[in-house]
């Protein structure tokens, strides 16, 4: 499906994008968990994990939609598609969900007499 094919090609792009390629401070430790393409390709939602506090999560969400032109800009120049998806990033919860189940499962085992994984 070549909506799936262009997902792939996002999530690899805008990975590397991140990682590099911008200068925003406020971007902290942010991970590309998925992405999203609408059946149209019209669309796309890019789930990021920040692995910092909650309002450095807010502060890299906001970096990250300030940036998008810049990020949509580049996948123009990088990528050989006739249409670019419009970008909206997004909170991956789920992830945050099992970062925190991760966290109290390290602890429990860190305590006197906890098993480790």
């Amino acid at each position: 499906k070549r909506s799936q094919r262009i997902q792939e090609l996002l999530l690899e792009e805008i990975s590397k994008l991140i990682q590099s390629g911008l200068k925003d401070p406020r971007i902290g430790f942010t991970t590309v968990t998925k992405v999203e393409v609408s059946d149209n390709l019209n669309h796309a939602k890019i789930f990021v994990i920040v692995m910092v506090s909650e309002q450095e999560k807010a502060d890299s969400l906001e970096g990250l939609k300030n940036a998008k032109g810049y990020i949509r800009n580049t996948l123009g120049k990088n990528l050989y598609l006739k249409y670019l998806p419009e970008l909206e990033f997004r909170r991956d919860d789920n992830a945050d969900h099992v970062e925190k189940i991760s966290r109290i499962l390290n602890g429990l085992h860190s305590e006197p007499g906890g098993q480790p994984l």
